[in-house]
């Protein structure tokens, strides 16, 4: 094995779950799972282009997974919105899942410009040059779009906290 092979298959290995997850989150699982392949697919074709540094790799496989994605929702197929609360819910931590439930409909109602700058920091861990990276934009650029989607996010959870009902505490009982 040469050396592009072996760096391929590190970056291959310290970054397909990663790929399959970002995916997972636009796609159903078994689709998240062709689309990581696929773009492990077009890095092995364009593998002169692949950065040498692990965390610009990374970041470069996550923009060829979004073009793909991208691609997928252009040809009509369905990118589904996030559900944030997968467990059932815990006796006493009602005030949890409304949260988590009002804080995942309010990520749907943004932009999908919005939704992508949260994500790529948040959930992906990228930094602000990477996400830049995956979206073909100035890292300034992102930062902007960040902070006008923690703002928008802000702004879709304000009437939810301000017209939700407050869970009341069982009769009898002390706050």
């Amino acid at each position: 094995m040469d050396d592009q092979q072996r760096h391929f298959a590190a970056v291959f290995d310290a970054t397909y779950a990663d790929l399959v997850r970002f995916a997972a989150r636009r796609v159903p699982r078994h689709q998240a799972e062709d689309v990581a392949a696929d773009a492990f697919t077009v890095a092995w074709r364009r593998h002169t282009d692949l950065p040498t540094e692990p965390d610009q790799a990374r970041a470069w496989l996550f923009g060829i997974t979004r073009r793909l994605l991208l691609a997928r929702h252009s040809h009509g197929q369905h990118l589904p919105t996030v559900a944030l609360v997968t467990d059932p819910p815990v006796p006493g931590h009602e005030d949890t899942v409304v949260a988590a439930t009002d804080l995942a409909a309010a990520f749907n109602r943004l932009t999908p410009a919005h939704q992508d700058a949260l994500a790529l920091t948040v959930w992906d861990g990228l930094t602000g040059a990477q996400a830049a990276t995956v979206l073909g934009i100035t890292p300034l650029a992102y930062r902007l779009r960040l902070s006008r989607a923690r703002t928008a996010l802000r702004a879709q959870l304000l009437p939810a906290a301000t017209t939700r009902p407050r869970i009341s505490p069982p009769q009898g009982s002390r706050p």
